[in-house]
């Protein structure tokens, strides 16, 4: 077995999950290979001679059985510029907080690479989305997907923005708002959500348009049909708005036009213990606990 290691920084207080992250490996004959910026951080405090690295996409082939990531779901949205679509799938080792991705607690590692080892895991596939504009943005050329969402919003200035709507070409609104998140059902338990967008489930086949502050309160969220392409275009008192996929936010002209549906591949996830979406939700939303019910 052949496996990528991915964090973004390292972190003391995770030293010794780390170690036993790597001792678990060796003693199982895992080939291991770790991104090269974290492996820096960790190699200053962890003993890690003869490891090999990788600083690419370019560089995850076939041969990587899964790709481990350490930290929380900011950390497996930055993997996926690794994984792209080749198809690797995730193991999300949670170090960080609230954990809707990486479903491994710290103190599972051993437990985690036991399951992978014996297979007994499920894979679930998450859809993804795509951008491209009229005019064309280099910075997009090659990465212009998101696992959470896409968000327009605005830039230098205190007054909102109109961004019209067109869905499959037909007029949706224009939007009067601070802007407005197209989300993923992985991403309607992130940014959508706390700006009162819908929880979707992974499987589901839709995605949330979620306007951020709408100054008219009638404007409200709206699921549609993955297969939906939606048209934005934007304008306002300044020259320039943000475009954002997932946490790499970019600044555009306002002349141009903003494209988004969905991507032509998914993200493979692993679910190990039975740590389903729904038991999930109510571990971390603390749905159930009132005593009252």
């Amino acid at each position: 077995m052949k496996v990528a290691i991915y964090g973004q920084y390292y972190k003391p207080e995770d030293k010794e999950y780390l170690e036993e992250l790597f001792q678990i490996l060796e003693k199982n004959a895992i080939e291991f290979v770790i991104e090269q910026n974290y492996f820096l951080g960790l190699q200053k405090e962890i003993n890690l001679e003869n490891t090999q690295t990788f600083s690419s996409y370019k560089e995850l082939n076939a041969s990587f059985n899964f790709m481990l990531t350490v930290g929380g779901d900011g950390t497996i949205l930055r993997a996926v510029t690794f994984i792209r679509n080749s198809n690797i799938p995730i193991v999300g080792i949670n170090t960080g907080r609230l954990g809707f991705l990486a479903t491994v607690q710290k103190d599972e590692i051993n437990y985690a690479i036991e399951q992978l080892l014996k297979q007994n895991y499920k894979i679930k596939e998450r859809s993804l989305l795509s951008v491209s504009t009229l005019p064309k943005i280099k910075s997009l050329k090659l990465l212009n997907f998101a696992l959470n969402e896409v968000s327009v919003s605005r830039k230098n200035t205190a007054s909102m923005i109109t961004i019209k709507t067109l869905i499959d070409d037909e007029y949706l609104t224009s939007y009067w708002s601070d802007g407005l998140i197209i989300s993923t059902p992985t991403g309607s338990t992130g940014y959508s959500l706390s700006c009162g967008g819908p929880i979707i489930t992974p499987q589901a086949k839709s995605f949330a348009l979620t306007p951020i502050a709408p100054h008219n309160l009638n404007a409200r969220p709206l699921v549609i049909t993955d297969d939906t392409i939606v048209k934005l275009k934007i304008s306002g008192r300044e020259d320039e708005f943000f475009l954002s996929l997932d946490s790499r936010i970019t600044s555009v002209n306002c002349n141009t036009e903003v494209c988004i549906q969905k991507a032509d591949f998914n993200l493979r996830m692993i679910q190990i213990n039975n740590q389903t979406f729904i038991k999930t939700l109510r571990e971390k939303l603390l749905w159930g606990q009132d005593t009252r019910n």
